[in-house]
């Protein structure tokens, strides 16, 4: 019931900022993804190696260069300040953690600004991420508890089974042609397949945190999300979906309409 009446709150919260744009999308992304770095601190357990301030301003200054319209600065922006903290980490065992939970988490805002920069299709990429990741999360958890079977990966999530993975990606295509349709966006066949990548990749986003957190003896991230977890853990699938939709976005429709190139086939 928790998990329920949280994603009752969080959904439309996330739509309606969509919906805003601009700076209030800046702030809303920029401020989870600050919470990601902060949890990923806090699962690696050494606050020695973290010069607090270095990630979050790297993070902010990314999504700024995201807004304006300069997605390359903002990558760069990302590495650099990893590979700062990465050189400037006192605890040598987890110096590549500190400075790749930078990386992860300053992805989370790049991508999500660079795809609602799009003053035509920015706000049904956005829609149709959070189609795709939403519906793959419900149907993989009620298709796996039904039908059940093979495991996907027991080591390192214990719970995830083959059907549920099937159920969720059928779940996300079925999600993303629902969108297409009411934004009027063609060719179901590339939508489809699209949805179908975009949902593996989510599964895969929600399996790599399960690893991480495995590898660091934590079952969740925090607690700040009643029924959920932590940020993290809400955001996991969604972070890995949205940065491959981003490179997509890019690739096809340069910086200027990337939410185009990953729309409109």
């Amino acid at each position: 019931m928790l998990r329920i009446v949280s994603s009752a709150v969080l959904a439309p919260l996330a739509v309606g900022i969509a919906w805003l744009g601009g700076w209030p999308f800046f702030a809303f992304w920029t401020l989870a993804a600050c919470g990601v770095l902060c949890e990923w601190r806090t699962i690696i357990a050494d606050r020695a190696a973290v010069h607090v301030g270095l990630g979050e301003c790297a993070v902010g200054a990314a999504g700024i260069a995201a807004m304006v319209g300069f997605g390359g600065v903002a990558a760069l922006i990302v590495l650099y300040g990893a590979v700062v903290e990465w050189l400037a980490a006192r605890a040598r065992p987890v110096r590549f953690w500190v400075a790749a939970g930078i990386v992860y988490a300053g992805a989370l805002p790049v991508a999500c600004i660079l795809l609602r920069s799009d003053p035509r299709h920015g706000l049904a990429a956005m829609l149709f991420l959070f189609a795709i990741t939403w519906a793959t999360d419900i149907c993989a958890y009620f298709v796996g508890r039904l039908v059940g079977g093979p495991k996907l990966w027991r080591r390192i999530s214990p719970n995830k089974t083959w059907s549920g993975a099937i159920g969720g990606a059928c779940g996300a295509v079925v999600a993303a042609l629902a969108v297409a349709h009411v934004a009027e966006i063609a060719n179901s066949l590339a939508v489809s397949g699209l949805a179908l990548l975009l949902s593996v990749a989510s599964q895969v986003g929600d399996l790599f945190e399960s690893a991480f957190k495995r590898r660091f003896g934590v079952k969740d991230a925090s607690h700040v999300i009643p029924g959920h977890g932590g940020i993290m853990d809400r955001l996991d699938g969604f972070l890995a979906a949205a940065v491959l939709a981003a490179v997509i976005g890019v690739a096809r429709g340069g910086m200027d309409a990337p939410a185009r190139g990953l729309l409109v086939w």
